[in-house]
């Protein structure tokens, strides 16, 4: 295997849950496009928050509120709006106010209900903070939709969301941040048209990351990983560096829910993919669905089986995506794959073919990097579900190798 197969883009794994979400409207090239915001709320005037703010109308989800945080509290003017399950508007609504354009990836992701509301800044210099928790039908729906938020193009990129603690966990980023914990996703977006950029850069950095601790240290639910995620090596991971689909990974039907890992050291790249199946069996049955797409070509002498395996490609003409390759492993219950880094391979201008091809990764890089993971232990049998869905799972104590020699 002198390369490696279509990495895991974020468009693509969006593909995975949810096909519009890759329609020209929807594709981000990078992590630094927040969802769309609510409606934006108005500025308060200075002394808005002296009678301790509005109320927490929503009996379902006043708990997890707070109505005072950092000098901002529930805008005594506003409303909270609550979509879907027990909410006073319907699912369809959420997506013409609180998700326009983007709410059929919400729902493919398991979406049960919306609460929208904003905070303002008490001093009446004009910020305000909007504020949407989702609850989605289990913890996977959730984080899979915390990390596909966070990881909206290339983590390396510096307008990546950074991690936070918060919840379960947090990312924060200029004017936005994320905190997921158990079945609830809270996305947050400061706003003040009175600031310069650095000033807002400041301010929304001070009383985001406030709201989103305060918030996530009150819902309900786990904070534990899913056992996927959990798995991946965190030697050389980038920060937020997690992509976790709760269904079909890659595509590939059946063989999910996965976790998919973005790894850097000096100038190579890669990413992992760990998927944990209930026992050896499912295992063997996900394994026989990747091993019949086009190309797959059987590897011997890696764990149980295993198999070099094209994913995607189309790159013509400096169009599309590249062909990524990815060597996949199976080990009892356990699938592990170690894959090209896609960003990595989308050289252009002079020399450009020569550039994609030294960012592939050789065969013997690919199998210096697996064959640790295999050695580490996966979920009991029967276990790998339940993980999915939040409890927890031990982490794999082996990291992939960083230094193999390039072939």
């Amino acid at each position: 295997m002198s390369k490696l197969a279509r990495p895991l883009s974020a468009c693509l794994l969006l593909l995975i849950g949810a096909c519009s979400a890759c329609s020209k409207e929807d594709k981000r090239t990078g992590g630094d496009t927040p969802p769309p915001p609510p409606p934006s709320a108005s500025s308060a005037k200075a002394g808005a928050c002296a009678s301790g703010g509005g109320e927490l109308t929503d009996p379902v989800s006043a708990s997890f509120l707070p109505k005072t945080a950092a000098g901002y509290c529930v805008d005594p003017q506003g409303e909270v709006k609550t979509y879907g399950e027990k909410g006073k508007l319907s699912m369809d609504e959420v997506c013409t106010t609180a998700f326009d354009g983007e709410c059929e990836v919400y729902k493919r992701f398991g979406l049960k209900r919306v609460v929208s509301l904003h905070y303002v800044d008490g001093s009446g210099k004009g910020g305000t903070v909007e504020v949407n928790l989702s609850q989605f039908a289990d913890v996977a729906g959730a984080y899979g939709m915390y990390t596909l938020r966070v990881v909206a193009g290339d983590p390396a990129e510096p307008s990546t969301p950074k991690p936070f603690a918060a919840g379960g966990a947090g990312a924060i980023g200029t004017g936005r941040a994320y905190v997921w914990r158990g079945p609830y996703l809270v996305e947050l977006q400061y706003n003040n048209e009175q600031e310069s950029p650095g000033e807002l850069a400041k301010s929304s950095d001070t009383i985001l990351r406030a709201v989103g601790k305060e918030i996530g240290g009150r819902l309900p639910g786990l904070t534990t990983l899913p056992a996927a995620a959990q798995a991946l090596p965190e030697a050389n991971r980038l920060p937020n560096g997690i992509v976790f689909q709760p269904k079909d990974v890659l595509g590939w039907n059946g063989v999910g829910p996965g976790a998919i890992g973005f790894y850097k050291d000096g100038d190579r790249r890669w990413r992992t993919l760990v998927i944990f199946k209930d026992d050896a069996d499912q295992a063997k049955d996900a394994f026989k669905t990747i091993k019949s797409k086009p190309g797959t070509l059987p590897v011997a002498g890696i764990g149980d089986e295993a198999a070099h395996v094209v994913v995607g490609g189309g790159k013509s003409e400096g169009q599309g995506s590249p062909k990524v390759e990815l060597l996949v492993a199976r080990k009892g219950n356990a699938l592990w794959g170690i894959g090209d880094e896609e960003y990595a391979l989308r050289a252009t201008g002079p020399g450009a073919a020569d550039k994609e091809q030294k960012a592939r990764l050789s065969k013997d890089e690919a199998i210096a990097k697996l064959k640790p993971l295999l050695s580490g232990a996966a979920p009991a049998s029967g276990d790998a579900g339940a993980r999915a869905a939040g409890s927890a799972a031990p982490s794999s104590s082996a990291a992939p190798s960083s230094s193999a020699p390039k072939k």
